[in-house]
């Protein structure tokens, strides 16, 4: 989604009511990659733990990771205590596994899209508990949904899915490019209805929701196969991120309107 943009003079801009006012010159020496340092930090962190069991373990440890690390819904009905915490830790450390190369290059750069906006706006260590819970909400939706069933779930697209809700809330639509326009200040945080008025992004979401009916009834997806792809799991992250995004958000009890 690209911002409107216009013309650029030397350092000052002319509105249609006549008006002057000033645009900072872009900075002589970009950085290289322009994403907040708890963005990089967990590409590289999913980048590294799939290098690592790609290059330096053997299947078989590979298999007890997935097993061990991996979200399965067939834990839950089992008594927790006649058995490993990996009940306890699997609902989060899934989201830090991928099945593939597609499937990691994939959430990375979904990732990198719709969590740079969610990081810089609400910080680091509220962007580190958003990851917690969301991870946590597409993990409970997913088992709801397959209660008892025996396979295993691993992918941070749950988490993705919550960015993509959040930004929903605040990084969409003609009222947010007009504020960053205008200063540099963080965009109010739209309530729900807001959010729901607006057109672009309502677009998305029937858009967001059609593609998940789409893998929910099977249908072929372009490079995956549907029916490993946890679809509630999506949902579930979603509907915590555009719901639930205000808990996480600074700005929200000074910008929300009601």
């Amino acid at each position: 989604m690209q911002d409107d943009t216009g013309s650029r003079g030397e350092g000052s801009a002319t509105n249609e009511a006549g008006q002057t006012s000033y645009l900072q010159d872009p900075p002589s020496n970009p950085p290289v990659f322009n994403l907040p340092a708890g963005i990089l930090a967990a590409l590289a962190l999913i980048c590294g733990i799939y290098g690592i069991q790609e290059f330096l373990l053997s299947p078989a440890l590979n298999q007890w990771i997935a097993v061990e690390f991996g979200f399965s819904p067939i834990r839950y009905i089992y008594p927790l205590d006649e058995q490993s915490l990996a009940w306890l830790w699997t609902p989060i450390s899934y989201s830090l596994l991928h099945g593939s190369f597609e499937h990691l290059a994939f959430n990375s750069l979904w990732l990198a899209a719709f969590g740079t906006p969610v990081c810089r706006r609400i910080g680091e260590t509220r962007f580190l508990l958003f990851w917690v819970i969301s991870s946590v909400a597409a993990a409970a939706l997913h088992a709801l949904v397959n209660w008892g069933v025996p396979s295993l779930m691993v992918g941070a697209s749950g988490v993705i899915s919550a960015l993509m809700g959040a930004a929903c809330r605040f990084a969409f639509g003609e009222r947010q490019r007009s504020l960053m326009r205008s200063g540099g200040r963080e965009p109010p945080l739209l309530s729900v209805g807001q959010a729901l008025a607006d057109r672009t992004v309502r677009v998305f979401i029937i858009v967001w929701f059609l593609g998940n009916l789409a893998i929910a009834l099977g249908l072929p997806m372009i490079g995956a196969d549907s029916a490993a792809i946890a679809w509630d799991a999506h949902i579930g992250g979603f509907l915590l991120g555009f719901f639930c995004f205000a808990v996480f958000d600074p700005h929200s009890h000074r910008h929300t309107a009601a």
